[in-house]
């Protein structure tokens, strides 16, 4: 698991916990935090796009691409097919 897969899965388990706190106690913690100002729009955002970068994560095995890219002691470019 690389850094970029770390941090999305960080901000959609946050954003998974604000929705059960939305969905149990009708308590927004994002809100109750930032306020109704862009950072909560921001911090939305953010969450939204970490999950559709967790969706990719079902469909492509980063973990043996980048060990095959690596393994023959080259560095090498790769570029996702998404």
């Amino acid at each position: 698991m690389n850094i970029l897969q770390k941090v999305c899965l960080i901000f959609t388990l946050i954003g998974a916990l604000n929705w059960g706190l939305v969905g149990i106690f009708e308590f927004n913690l994002v809100s109750a935090i930032f306020g109704e100002t862009v950072l909560t729009r921001v911090v939305y955002a953010i969450v939204g796009i970490c999950a559709v970068v967790n969706i990719m994560l079902l469909f492509v095995d980063f973990d043996n691409k980048f060990k095959n890219a690596w393994s023959c002691g080259a560095i090498v470019v790769c570029v996702c097919d998404w």
